[in-house]
């Protein structure tokens, strides 16, 4: 099967140790992943991860919000303790209408799980536009 003979994956595979792959990496990392990038994209993970916490508490959702460096991630659960537990608490259709909620407002989530990845050319207003759009979704949702 021809899907198997190619490497798609992006990283990994015979040629990725090169010297052409390693310079562009390293020219990539340069400019990324900075001290002063990461000084500007926690707090706004924080300020995201406050944001949806109080939409959640609002309602009194079985919600959680995570949030590791400068990515969150909200679940429609309590904290899961275990893959299993993540895996069990997915639902398929909530996250379509809160990735298609969100989309139809102007805000754009990552195409997997309910994530955010933060960055310093995200602002405060785009977080904050974030959160309207997630208390308006659960308004909806739970009115």
């Amino acid at each position: 099967m021809l899907g198997h003979e190619i490497d798609v994956a992006g990283v990994g595979g015979t040629l990725t140790a090169n010297g052409l792959a390693l310079a562009a990496a390293r020219a990539a990392l340069s400019t990324a992943l900075r001290e002063e990038d990461f000084a500007v994209a926690i707090p706004l993970a924080e300020r995201f991860t406050t944001g949806v916490s109080e939409v959640i508490e609002k309602h009194g959702l079985p919600w959680n919000v995570q949030r590791l460096g400068c990515r969150a991630e909200y679940w429609f659960c309590p904290p899961p303790r275990n893959g299993a537990d993540a895996a069990a608490a997915v639902d398929e259709d909530l996250e379509g209408f809160l990735h298609l909620w969100s989309l139809n407002r102007g805000v754009l989530l990552t195409p997997f799980h309910n994530m955010a990845l933060f960055s310093p050319h995200h602002s405060e207003a785009d977080v904050d536009r974030h959160t309207e759009v997630f208390a308006d979704a659960v308004a909806a949702l739970v009115g």
